[in-house]
C-alpha cells in the first residue's frame, strides 16, 4: 500500500484533529483533514447506532474520490470508518466502542485497557509534538521569556468537564499553590489557559501571579504553548485533560500533576500510569525536579500504522 492520499476524519475539536494529525506527520503523510458534522436527527443519537455512518454524516463530508487511507478519532469518526472499510482502509485513534476488526489498526491508550493482534497501545494520547517543533520554538520564545527567574516553571491550565471541575474556588486554591512555590522557590512562573478555562478563573490566576512577577496568557497576543513546553524547567499541569498532559510528558522537563475535584476511573489509570513510570509527581505546591525521559509514543504508532498496512 501507498497513501498518495489521506483523510484525518473528526469532530471540529482540538484534541480530536491533534491526535490524528500527530499520527500522520509522524508516519510523514499530507493529510487532508475533513470535520463530521452529523445532520438532522443523526446528531442527537450515538453513532454507533447509524445504520448507514456516511449518509448521517453528508455527501459533501465524504464526496468521491475517497483517499487511499482513513484516519480517524472519536466515536463519530470509528463509526463513519466502520461503514467504508470495504472501501478504505482505517485507523481509529481511541477505543472505539465497537468490533475492532473493522479498523486495520486501533491506537488505544493504555488506560482503555484493550488488546487485540490489530491495537497498538500507547502510554499517552498520540499530539503534534514533536522534537523538531519544541527546538523551533525554543529558539522563537527564549529571548522573549529570558526575563523570568529560573528555574522557569510553565503552568498548563484546564477547566471544568464531565469529570473534574475549576471553578472559582478551584482557582483560588490553585492561585495559591502557585504564588506559595514562587515564594518560597524563588521560581519564574508562565501560565496559559486552554479555551475551556473560566475567565473568573484566569482572572483569579492572573490578579495572584502578576504582581509577583508571574506571566498569564491573556489570549491576544502568539500563543506561548510550545515555547512553554520547550523552555520550562518543571511542568505544573492540571488532571483534566489527558491530552494536556500528555503533550507536557513529550518534553524533557519534570511533570507534575495539579489535582481537581473529580473523579474518572480512566484517566485516574492513565495519572497512575505515569506517578508509576517516574515520569510525573503529584503537585504538592512546591518545585520538585528529578531526572526524566521524553514519553512520546506517536512515532512508535505511526511505525506501528506503516508496519500494518506496508508502506
Amino acid at each position: 500500500m501507498n497513501p498518495s492520499a489521506t483523510w484525518v476524519l473528526c469532530e471540529p475539536y482540538a484534541g480530536l484533529q491533534a491526535q490524528a494529525l500527530g499520527l500522520t506527520e509522524a508516519a510523514g503523510l499530507d493529510a487532508e483533514t475533513r470535520f463530521l458534522a452529523p445532520r438532522g436527527l443523526w446528531k442527537h443519537i450515538p453513532a454507533r447506532w447509524w445504520p448507514n455512518p456516511a449518509a448521517a454524516i453528508g455527501a459533501d463530508t465524504l464526496r468521491p474520490p475517497l483517499p487511499d487511507l482513513l484516519v480517524g478519532c472519536g466515536g463519530k469518526s470509528a463509526a463513519v470508518l466502520a461503514g467504508l472499510r470495504h472501501r478504505v482502509p482505517g485507523v481509529i485513534v481511541q477505543h472505539p466502542r465497537m468490533d475492532i476488526r473493522r479498523f486495520a489498526l486501533v491506537v488505544a491508550a493504555r488506560h482503555d485497557e484493550l488488546t487485540g493482534p490489530n491495537v497498538f497501545v500507547s502510554r499517552t494520547a498520540l499530539h503534534r509534538v514533536r522534537p523538531q517543533r519544541l527546538a523551533a520554538a525554543a529558539e522563537a520564545w527564549r529571548e522573549r521569556l529570558a526575563h523570568l527567574p529560573r528555574p522557569l516553571v510553565a503552568v498548563l491550565v484546564g477547566g471544568s468537564n464531565g469529570r473534574f471541575r475549576l471553578g472559582v474556588a478551584e482557582g483560588r486554591a490553585l492561585a495559591g499553590q502557585l504564588a506559595g512555590m514562587m515564594q518560597a522557590d524563588k521560581v519564574g512562573l508562565m501560565l496559559t489557559p486552554s479555551r475551556r478555562t473560566d475567565p473568573a478563573v484566569t482572572r483569579i490566576l492572573s490578579g495572584t501571579l502578576t504582581p509577583l512577577g508571574g506571566v498569564v496568557w491573556d489570549g491576544t497576543e502568539e500563543n506561548p504553548y510550545f515555547g512553554m513546553l520547550a523552555l520550562a524547567d518543571a511542568i505544573v499541569v492540571t488532571t483534566d485533560s489527558v491530552s494536556m498532559v500528555s503533550e507536557a510528558a513529550a518534553t524533557s522537563a519534570p511533570l507534575l500533576l495539579a489535582q481537581l475535584p473529580g473523579r474518572s476511573r480512566r484517566i485516574g489509570l492513565f495519572l497512575q500510569g505515569l506517578i508509576d513510570d517516574g515520569r510525573a509527581r503529584p503537585y504538592q505546591g512546591r518545585l520538585e525536579l528529578w531526572p526524566v525521559t521524553p514519553l512520546d509514543d506517536t512515532p512508535a504508532a505511526a511505525d506501528a500504522m506503516r508496519r500494518r498496512l506496508g508502506f
